[in-house]
């Protein structure tokens, strides 16, 4: 009797535990009835750690919302960790963080992306803004694909029209392209390329230089593009060696035109150079306006700045931030029953609408995850990058 008695006591206590515990599991991860956590992992050190600045102000701006009591009365966490710009590192932390996020925010780096993109089916977490080669989703089943919400310009698209505009606007005649060795540049120098067979004759790529990104020097570099005699130069680097080669060309008297791609849309330039970014032509992402040329972007980074005055570079920090605000924008479309699927469909909610801090609208839908896909000119001018051009908007590539 006493054991039948120990039995039913037994059941008892399972029948009442369990469902305690059930309804105290998180039914999504990263998600609880106070807050939703969203993974960041980027290079806050290493040879493109300059580019960290864009977690921090994704960061930021998520601390800037719950400042205003959060998204459907959710605060959101930022867990943040440094993958040095390495492939396997920010895979490490993906993995750490597994089960304890909802999204990540702003992954950034062709190879760190191509590498830990299956990551996110694989575990239904959502990515929101990476920061790489736009081409590698063509190939992705839409399976797959319905978790990766990218606003990001195409590095091929945008190095065909920085030819374009050299030769049809500024009457370059001999391009020569310094490129990083990998998707990044090499994407770069292949819209370089697809000009020039365009303008039939108008010019000629007379070098293309590539670095790895552990090299340390590129004098050696600077000397194969002064050789090239080419009057315009365009370049696809990290920021550091971005600066290096300008400093480089400079000592061996070479002064091109230089243009460059939008990760070197940042003012930061002028303290790492000096007077050599004055004339410089950086390209600007269209998901975000221009520091003191665009109200919407000034008031963005103001917030940022009261949050985190720290913020080594200001562009490089509005747009991380710009990142988040996509991510914020899809919360609130998703409403207070926060899930996987109730975040896709907010997001693919989101039709011609623009960030706050200002730039082109943003599309997104069931059948187009790249919201928004352009650029647009700027000119170093006394500390400040001056738009030349309106956004270019190529099509969505996915």
């Amino acid at each position: 009797m006493k054991k039948t008695l120990l039995g039913i006591g037994l059941l008892l206590t399972f029948i009442l535990v369990i469902p305690a515990l059930a309804a105290a599991a998180p039914k999504v991860a990263g998600v609880t009835d106070t807050e939703v956590v969203v993974g960041l992992t980027t290079p806050l050190s290493g040879p493109a750690a300059l580019w960290g600045s864009t977690a921090l102000g994704a960061q930021a701006w998520a601390e800037h919302i719950n400042a205003q009591g959060g998204i459907h009365g959710r605060k959101i966490k930022v867990i943040l960790k440094d993958d040095g710009y390495n492939p396997a590192r920010a895979l490490a932390n993906l993995q750490e963080m597994k089960g304890k996020i909802f999204a990540v925010c702003g992954l950034l780096g062709s190879a760190v992306v191509h590498t830990t993109r299956d990551f996110f089916p694989e575990n239904k977490v959502l990515l929101i803004n990476a920061y790489g080669n736009t081409r590698m989703w063509l190939e992705w089943p839409k399976e797959k694909l319905r978790y990766v919400f990218i606003a990001y310009p195409d590095y091929e698209d945008e190095g065909e029209w920085l030819a374009d505009f050299a030769v049809e606007w500024q009457g370059s005649k001999k391009l020569a392209v310094f490129y990083q060795n990998d998707d990044f540049g090499k994407l770069g120098l292949a819209g370089v390329k697809k000009a020039v067979d365009k303008l039939a004759g108008k010019a000629e790529l007379t070098a293309a230089v590539p670095y790895e990104v552990t090299d340390r020097s590129v004098s050696t570099h600077a000397l194969k593009l002064k050789e090239s005699g080419a009057d315009t130069l365009i370049v696809y680097p990290t920021v550091s060696h971005g600066a290096n080669i300008i400093k480089e060309t400079a000592k061996v008297d070479y002064r091109p035109k230089i243009m460059t791609s939008f990760p070197l849309g940042d003012v930061i330039l002028y303290k790492l150079v000096g007077e050599l970014w004055e004339g410089v032509y950086p390209a600007l992402p269209a998901h975000l306006g221009a520091i003191g040329f665009d109200p919407q972007t000034d008031s963005a980074l103001d917030q940022i700045k009261k949050v985190n005055p720290k913020i080594p570079s200001d562009n490089f920090a509005v747009f991380g931030a710009a990142s988040m605000m996509h991510l914020v924008e899809g919360l609130r479309r998703a409403g207070r029953n926060l899930t996987t699927e109730s975040m896709i469909k907010g997001m693919e909610s989101i039709k011609r609408w623009q960030a706050p801090a200002g730039g082109g609208v943003v599309t997104y839908g069931p059948d187009r995850h790249h919201g928004l896909n352009g650029s647009r000119l700027a000119h170093a001018e006394k500390g400040k990058h001056k738009p030349i051009t309106d956004f270019i908007i190529y099509p969505p590539r996915f």
